[in-house]
């Protein structure tokens, strides 16, 4: 009987730990367990997107609202198509307002910074389907550093 009881004890112990494991991996990749329910689809197109991936969060003030559901590329002029998939909760958003690609920390995983814009008479809300106008790129790390060395090396002349 002693035998038994240890089995088991063992056996919750081993399946514990592999839920535990499981919701570590789910919250590491950014991922949750069930759906935040209803959404809406906007689109922004961006000159540069720097590391940018499907499933980066989309965030008003810190607050996460939304995921980049997508990234394609127009076939037009060549630029990165954003597809981001807000929460319907956090509808209501003026179409003034404006989208950019933030990076967390100096060298963290980049998001979209969601900036509501201003509202009064004749501003619509944005809509499913809706193109965001006002889009800021990415900062490319790499970018600054080498204009920065280019400019130093200008002054030494």
């Amino acid at each position: 009987m002693n035998k038994y009881k240890t089995e088991v004890l063992v056996g919750v112990f081993v399946a514990l730990t592999i839920g535990a494991l499981l919701l570590l991996a789910l919250k590491v990749a950014n991922q949750t367990v069930a759906s935040n329910g209803a959404t809406y689809t906007l689109y922004a197109k961006f000159d540069n997107i720097g590391g940018l991936k499907p499933r980066s969060a989309v965030k008003v003030g810190g607050v996460t609202i939304g995921r980049v559901d997508s990234i394609t590329l127009d076939s037009s002029d060549f630029t990165p198509i954003v597809q981001l998939s807000i929460m319907q909760e956090y509808s209501g958003f003026p179409e003034t307002s404006s989208v950019s690609i933030l990076t967390s920390g100096l060298l963290g995983e980049q998001y979209v910074g969601f900036q509501p814009g201003f509202s009064f008479d004749g501003v619509a809300d944005l809509q499913d389907g809706d193109y965001l106008q006002d889009t800021k790129s990415a900062l490319v790390l790499e970018d600054l550093i080498g204009q920065f060395l280019f400019n130093r090396g200008s002054e030494d002349d």
